[in-house]
């Protein structure tokens, strides 16, 4: 139970838009509010020397953390228990990033083979880029709860864009159908971001925790976010079910500022301050000027 200055304390706050129910972002282990930070492992020194250093300022802040690119793919393996073992040890969740595409080329037995070593390891999400898998829906669904079935997190992500020729006909759409298509693939690239929904509201259903969307051609650049596509996605995925990437900054402001700190984020190691910076001061809540002026505001 709380003092009476504590009462007073926390009704103040309330007033200036901290504190709401709505808003308040849990402690570790967090549902939403994510922040999951990319692997600072092109470093010149030891790959765990540099991210002790940084979760030893920063691990209050940071949800997850991604081995980008595959890079676990080239430590020993000792190597990557020790991070993992690190990240642990700070309550953060460690994801493989996008590589899983690279074993299904040696035949399922073998994916199924990664899932079992990278549980051994550590890891405690694996990531499944379904642009880069190139599988039928069916398939993606498969191994999304195979990922589940051996205990771990599933994470597929989505880009905007498919091959022409996975995009259904009109006629193949009503009441959230979908008729897949015979036609041969393509190298032609279309936008369809209701294609994007109802694939990521599939893999919820088989299990997925979490949908990331792929910053091409909606988030890469502040400057050009596609805040139609943004608006879409969450109103129909959920805050909580999707994470966006943040190239930098200003991309992060502008989450902040639009979906406020309930927002899942993938950010740069150097960003993660700013990041939580910005969640800290709820300024989607503000309706006076920032103190961080910034023309993103404005999109």
């Amino acid at each position: 139970m709380m003092g009476w200055g504590e009462e007073v304390v926390a009704l103040s706050l309330r007033g200036y838009g901290y504190g709401n129910e709505e808003d308040d972002r849990p402690e570790k282990p967090r549902r939403y509010g994510v922040t999951e930070m990319r692997s600072p492992f092109y470093s010149f020194r030891p790959a765990n020397q540099a991210l002790q250093e940084i979760l030893d300022s920063l691990s209050p802040f940071v949800d997850g953390l991604k081995f980008s690119g595959g890079c676990h793919s080239l430590m020993g393996k000792e190597l990557v228990r020790e991070i993992t073992d690190l990240a642990h040890r700070h309550d953060i969740y460690v994801s493989t990033g996008d590589w899983a595409e690279h074993l299904l080329r040696q035949g399922p037995s073998s994916f199924k083979q990664y899932v079992e070593e990278c549980k051994a390891l550590g890891f405690d999400t694996i990531e499944l880029n379904a642009g880069s898998l190139n599988l039928p829906e069916e398939a993606l669904l498969r191994l999304v709860r195979l990922i589940k079935s051996s205990g771990l997190r599933a994470k597929p992500m989505f880009s905007v864009k498919f091959d022409s020729s996975d995009i259904p006909a009109s006629g193949d759409r009503a009441f959230g159908a979908y008729i897949a298509p015979v036609k041969g693939k393509t190298s032609e690239r279309v936008e369809d971001v209701d294609l994007l929904i109802r694939r990521a509201e599939r893999c919820l259903e088989a299990g997925a925790d979490m949908i990331m969307i792929d910053a091409d051609d909606v988030c890469q650049r502040a400057e050009s976010l596609r805040t139609d596509i943004i608006a879409k996605i969450v109103g129909r995925l959920g805050l909580d079910k999707t994470m966006f990437e943040a190239s930098n900054s200003n991309t992060s402001e502008w989450f902040v500022r639009r979906y406020g700190p309930r927002v899942n984020l993938f950010v740069e190691h150097s960003d993660v301050m700013n990041l939580e910076r910005l969640r800290g001061f709820n300024m989607r809540r503000s309706n006076s000027a920032s103190r961080f002026a910034s023309p993103f505001f404005l999109i």
